[in-house]
């Protein structure tokens, strides 16, 4: 029997032919006019705001990401999609506030600690550094950015702090070169890990990698 050619939902054509099996084990079909490639009897699969509240808590958690999509029978396709959404949600600022009024005179001094952490993704040779500014007093993050060591991402770490802090607060740093070239040298105070001062931040990283195992 001739074999029947599935008609593109795109161009409406039926020049087609079987393009391998997608990832949830159903037939894929290209067409040659439009290059259009799609599947017979496409099925939407609706994630409840249940199991969408779950996935969220056991991000939380230390459980791979093939964990979950096992778990919750979602695919890791739409999992990594999820996460993207989920977190540019997030607010930029961290919810960082500044106490300005008080009833009483408090003598507040801004002092912030720098330091980076390295991670990876999908492989070694694919580095990503993750710089972090705590403030020394409150322990509140005031500005992080995720890329390389370059002066570039120091002036984005520097133009994701608040105001007040760029204009009066001291940063403590490792004397990483991008941080005196982007940090004003008044406010810079390059230190060793002998003095301990940078504990703070160094606590924290490592905090984050106990507790986010995919860092």
């Amino acid at each position: 029997e001739p074999t029947v050619k599935k008609r593109c939902p795109n161009c409406k054509r039926t020049h087609t032919k079987k393009n391998v099996h997608t990832h949830n084990g159903k037939q894929n079909h290209y067409c040659y006019a439009c290059g259009r490639q799609f599947v017979s009897n496409p099925e939407q699969i609706i994630i409840s705001d249940a199991k969408r509240q779950r996935i969220r808590r056991l991000l939380l958690e230390r459980i791979p990401l093939r964990g979950i999509c096992r778990v919750e029978d979602v695919s890791l396709r739409w999992l990594l999609a999820f996460m993207v959404d989920f977190y540019d949600q997030l607010p930029s600022d961290l919810n960082f506030h500044v106490e300005e009024e008080a009833e009483e005179l408090i003598l507040y001094t801004f002092e912030s600690e720098i330091d980076e952490m390295l991670s990876f993704v999908g492989k070694k040779a694919n580095k990503q550094w993750i710089s972090i500014a705590i403030d020394v007093n409150s322990r509140q993050i005031i500005a992080f950015h995720v890329g390389d060591r370059s002066r570039q991402s120091a002036k984005a770490l520097w133009k994701s702090m608040p105001q007040c802090y760029r204009k009066h607060a001291t940063f403590y740093s490792d004397g990483w070169c991008a941080y005196e070239e982007v940090i004003p040298e008044r406010q810079h105070r390059v230190v060793n890990k002998q003095r301990r001062i940078t504990n703070h931040i160094k606590r924290f990283n490592c905090t984050l990698r106990q507790r986010v195992s995919r860092l």
